[in-house]
């Protein structure tokens, strides 16, 4: 297993070097750049001069090599708009899309396996018809239209949730009532991720357990006795979140990478929205710094669901 994962993280470094590359290419190829944006008035002197502090009149190839060379050590640059070290940036918000991501990542998990198991169990009955309509609703609707509605119901109509933000504007708390000031901005937002999220995996663990259920072993451990509850939940839900490990793999990604729209629609200062606005202001090291840690992340996510299917299936064997 150990040689396994070595191998792994060793063939990352070729896939990074050329995904890399080719996202500083289309970031790169948009017309104008950081300074002819941000400095719309500013006289043709001072904009090449400020072209030229941030190398930007050197040629791409130059660019990227530069850019390449100080990611390797640890430095991705400068952001353009906030000057501040890209990753000293991203260490800010990153954090906030955490928090909302895994609040919602452990509340789907929560509604969607045991829906999942008892959609499938009870196959074609109402309880399945009606969380199958649900979670189709739920894959199809747009989050930012849910996320507005939302907003009209429980932050305008009823007053009762805030619209946007973190934290109350203008309070200074601390402790367990800034911790509360947080969870309380966090409901929709966090409410809407986790239906949209539970949605789909609603349908990846229902489709997974009528697979299993008909299986030869689930139909001898009911012969031998067995309670319904032993049989689904030991034998048939064990075997049946295999492939669900995949989808939960890559969401270890998204914990950190955050929910752009969701983000932006509720004013959540992660790192979904940052990455939005480094977008608009063309401020490409941040781009680039976001886009490779996401990267980085993806990698690690599938890496672990490799790791954690071995764990849970025996006959899967890494070398």
């Amino acid at each position: 297993m150990i040689r396994y994962i070595f191998k792994r993280l060793i063939a990352m470094i070729p896939i990074l070097i050329a995904v890399s590359f080719i996202i500083y290419m289309i970031f790169t190829l948009a017309p104008g750049d950081a300074v002819t944006s941000m400095h719309v008035h500013m006289s043709k002197a001072k904009v090449a001069e400020l072209r030229h502090n941030y190398h930007l009149d050197e040629s791409r190839i130059v660019q990227y090599l530069r850019w390449s060379y100080g990611a390797i050590h640890g430095d991705f640059g400068i952001s353009y708009k906030l000057n501040e070290p890209v990753i000293q940036v991203i260490n800010k918000y990153i954090w906030n899309s955490f928090y909302l991501q895994f609040a919602s990542f452990i509340l789907s998990i929560i509604v969607a396996i045991p829906v999942g198991v008892m959609s499938a169990v009870h196959k074609n009955s109402f309880f399945d018809r009606l969380f199958t309509t649900v979670s189709f609703i739920g894959i199809s609707i747009p989050t930012f239209f849910l996320g507005l509605i939302l907003i009209k119901w429980f932050a305008v109509d009823l007053n009762i949730l805030p619209i946007e933000g973190m934290t109350t504007v203008g309070e200074n708390l601390t402790g367990i009532k800034k911790v509360l000031d947080i969870g309380y901005h966090m409901v929709l937002p966090c409410v809407v991720l986790t239906f949209v999220n539970a949605a789909s995996l609603i349908r990846y663990v229902r489709s997974s357990m009528l697979e299993v259920i008909n299986k030869d072993y689930i139909v001898v451990a009911r012969s031998k006795g067995l309670k319904e509850r032993v049989v689904i939940y030991k034998h048939a839900l064990k075997n049946a979140m295999i492939p669900v490990v995949t989808i939960l793999g890559m969401s270890i990604a998204s914990l950190f990478t955050g929910a752009v729209v969701t983000e932006q629609i509720f004013g959540w200062p992660g790192i979904g929205k940052l990455s939005l606005d480094a977008v608009f202001q063309r401020d490409y090291p941040l781009l680039m710094g976001i886009n490779m840690i996401t990267i980085v992340l993806l990698f690690v996510g599938n890496l672990v669901a490799d790791v954690i299917y071995a764990l849970i299936d025996p006959r899967i064997k890494y070398k």
